[in-house]
């Protein structure tokens, strides 16, 4: 009988033992998806981030300059803002647009000289991504997004 019961122990012991050694790989390998996740979706996001202010900025310079009432140069720069809706948070959606707003603005104001550009540049009103700029630092920072997705 104790044959048996020591026997059985071992079973027991090895099946304990599979279910532990089965449950850590998987839990690793869990994680290193999560991680992956979340390195691939910073990625994306850094990446729609820096293309839509280059084309803001492009765009902004061109504003100052020049009065235009058509709005084929800025169709890029909606679609950017279009794809931030699909996966941004609200905060940084909203900064978009207010920077969209300015473009649209200043493209309807009156041309700006050099001196006043100057003036414009000391006084920090040219710094209209700094609030873009903040609400992406924090969504990529916080990395809050979807991550129970694997």
């Amino acid at each position: 009988m104790n044959a048996y019961i020591s026997a059985l122990m071992g079973l027991l012991g090895v099946a304990i033992g599979s279910v532990a050694s089965f449950a850590s790989t998987w839990m690793t390998h869990h994680l290193q998806l999560k991680e992956k996740y979340r390195e691939v979706e910073m990625a994306k996001r850094e990446k729609l981030f820096s293309d839509f202010i280059a084309e803001a900025t492009r765009l902004y310079g061109d504003a100052i300059s020049h009065q235009k009432d058509d709005v084929s140069d800025l169709v890029l720069l909606y679609a950017l803002v279009a794809r931030m809706r699909l996966f941004s948070s609200r905060p940084v959606v909203d900064a978009a647009e207010r920077v969209m707003e300015t473009i649209v603005e200043t493209y309807l104001a009156p041309n700006r000289s050099l001196s006043e550009i100057k003036d414009l540049a000391r006084s920090g009103a040219m710094n209209f991504l700094f609030d873009f700029g903040e609400a992406c630092r924090v969504e990529l920072t916080a990395g809050q997004w979807d991550q129970n997705k694997y």
